[in-house]
């Protein structure tokens, strides 16, 4: 969770990856005080409550929570410090492997009209290639993901008339579809009433959220992660507002 007005910063360590449900049990560190946060399932059966208090009587402020025995390693790692992989608040992760752990949903927005201008494959395009690229992490990473049943929804914000970048986009995105990804484009004539976030982001199973900020001239600059619920409604309604009015890809034609 982001600092906001002097509230605690959390890093979450783990969320329970067989739930079923968005709503599920976490471990969450305090940064400062290093203490641990749990979330899980309350307990209310008169017998187990019974049993517990012969051995530790609670006070009326402390509630019992059951945590799944295949969330025994993330209590461990929150306990000692060794956590990384979906960490927040805390340095640079590989965004592709918080992907691989969707369980429901991923949704991309990106409103840059250049990305990474060293790109090989655009450079190749604009010396008259194919602009072709394998792709291969992403092919295998997407197709993973949609093959269980994870939901890829990517929105494309782009100025008119497109930058050479876009058009190359555009041309390439036939893999983004092969994939099982659904791609939708909007231009900013079309839509200039709507709030747009400042950054590109991912939203992954509506629980974490990946800014994706860029240098001025396009390339990757750094990850800013959240799972503050207010800033991650915030994003998933502007993302929804223009998903509704976005063009899907076999429909769009550029100018």
């Amino acid at each position: 969770m982001d600092q906001h007005d002097g509230s605690p910063t959390f890093a979450l360590v783990g969320i329970d990856p067989n739930s079923e449900d968005v709503r599920c049990p976490g471990v969450w560190v305090e940064e400062e005080t290093e203490d641990l946060y749990m979330r899980g399932k309350v307990v209310t059966d008169p017998l187990i409550l019974a049993r517990l208090e012969q051995d530790a009587p609670s006070s009326a402020d402390e509630a019992v929570v059951r945590m799944p025995a295949r969330m025994r390693e993330m209590i461990a790692d929150a306990a000692t410090g060794n956590y990384e992989p979906t960490r927040v608040g805390h340095g640079d992760i590989e965004l592709i492997e918080l992907l691989k752990r969707a369980q429901h949903s991923a949704i991309h927005l990106e409103t840059r009209d250049t990305y990474d201008p060293d790109n090989p494959a655009f450079k190749d395009w604009l010396a008259g290639g194919t602009g072709r690229a394998p792709r291969t992490a992403w092919r295998t990473a997407g197709t993973s993901m949609t093959e269980r049943g994870v939901k890829i929804r990517r929105a494309r914000v782009i100025s008119s008339p497109p930058t050479d970048y876009i058009r190359w986009e555009h041309m390439v995105t036939d893999v983004n579809l092969e994939i099982g990804e659904e791609v939708r484009w909007l231009t900013r004539d079309s839509a200039p009433d709507l709030l747009v976030p400042t950054a590109d982001f991912w939203l992954i199973d509506n629980r974490l959220i990946v800014f994706n900020t860029c240098t001025g001239a396009g390339a990757h600059h750094r990850d800013h992660y959240s799972n503050d619920p207010e800033v991650i409604g915030r994003c998933l309604l502007a993302f929804e507002r223009i998903w509704e009015r976005a063009v899907p890809h076999a429909e769009f034609k550029l100018d």
